[in-house]
């Protein structure tokens, strides 16, 4: 395995692995015994970031999600699991009741809903501290200036270390950082996003998110992350929940006469190496100028395994130029 640093201040960054793991489905749609395999092989391999939220897997049974954190609890129990593996947690896109959605009825972000659902999802996992705690969607009704402070007294108090946001509008993201520049607090450091090689269209709003507050990491988010250097994009699905091996499975917004030229390279680079198509996406994320941490959920040990060896395999300046080229 291989590491590298998230977060600038001495007292709260961390050293992860370059390979993040993605508990979306750990204790609903993947059972416990095949989560904990998961678990147990990716941490032998050297595995130490593994992700999850509050609301993790509310779809699954009409619930408000949790079942992820409670399991990662057990596992970590189980285990004798301490603070050398980093748990990251995400909060504000909960459903406030069973059967609702966070589209419409989400938690949200006030400083109330930041200091309750933390202590809960510290709760679940079973720890004092959470490592990295995002801010998962964004919240129109709440002032941004609450929800930083929010967040920052969490960190004061020694209960959360890291902050992150994940699908937010640039602006808000740099619009938090200032405000919490000015005041002298905690800000986000780690961004996560959807990224993949795989580029969607830009030129209609997401099908689930018409307002654009969730979404892929455009070129705006990219040129951004090359701006400000201290911060990591996580990137989630990076390998679009398996559409480069069941193209089927490709989302609407993927379907434009880039993606064959894309999938094209991929294929010619994957034969090149020896290595699968999958592989050669995360190599191409693990191995770039940016700080990007590829964030891959997995349903068997067989998955985790084709993942794992993505991070020695090495491409080819000339392997990289091909793949960023291509339009």
């Amino acid at each position: 395995m291989k590491y590298r640093t998230i977060g600038a201040a001495p007292a709260t960054r961390r050293e992860v692995s370059v390979l993040a793991l993605g508990a979306m489905l750990f204790g609903s749609r993947t059972d416990e015994e095949t989560s904990f395999a998961v678990l147990d092989r990716y941490v032998e391999a050297g595995g130490n970031f593994i992700d999850t939220s509050d609301n993790y897997a509310f779809w699954e049974d009409g619930g408000q999600g949790g079942q992820s954190e409670e399991l990662l609890g057990r596992w970590r129990r189980s285990r004798g699991i301490g603070d050398e593996i980093v748990i990251a947690t995400k909060l504000g896109a909960q459903p406030l009741a069973p059967g609702t959605s966070y589209v419409d009825n989400a938690e949200g972000l006030s400083a109330k809903v930041i200091r309750e659902s933390a202590e809960r999802s510290r709760e679940r996992l079973g720890v004092a501290k959470l490592d990295l705690l995002y801010a998962h969607i964004e919240d129109h009704k709440v002032p941004l200036q609450e929800t930083v402070e929010g967040f920052a007294e969490l960190v004061a108090e020694g209960t959360v270390g890291l902050l992150g946001v994940s699908n937010h509008a640039v602006w808000r993201v740099e619009r938090a950082r200032a405000l919490a520049a000015a005041a002298g607090l905690p800000a986000y450091e780690v961004l996560q996003y959807a990224h993949s090689h795989l580029r969607p269209r830009t030129d209609v709003p997401d099908s689930l998110f018409p307002d654009g507050s969730l979404g892929h990491a455009g070129a705006d988010l990219l040129s951004y992350l090359r701006a400000e250097p201290a911060l990591t994009l996580v990137a989630y699905s990076p390998l679009l929940k398996g559409a480069y091996t069941h193209p089927d499975r490709l989302p609407a917004d993927f379907d434009h006469p880039g993606t064959p030229s894309r999938l094209k390279v991929l294929t010619e680079v994957a034969k090149e190496t020896g290595a699968t198509v999958n592989q050669v996406v995360l190599a191409w994320q693990l191995g770039s100028d940016l700080p990007i941490v590829p964030l891959a959920g997995v349903s068997s040990v067989a998955q985790l395994e084709e993942n794992l060896e993505a991070v020695d395999l090495e491409l080819t300046g000339e392997q990289r130029a091909r793949l960023d080229g291509v339009h």
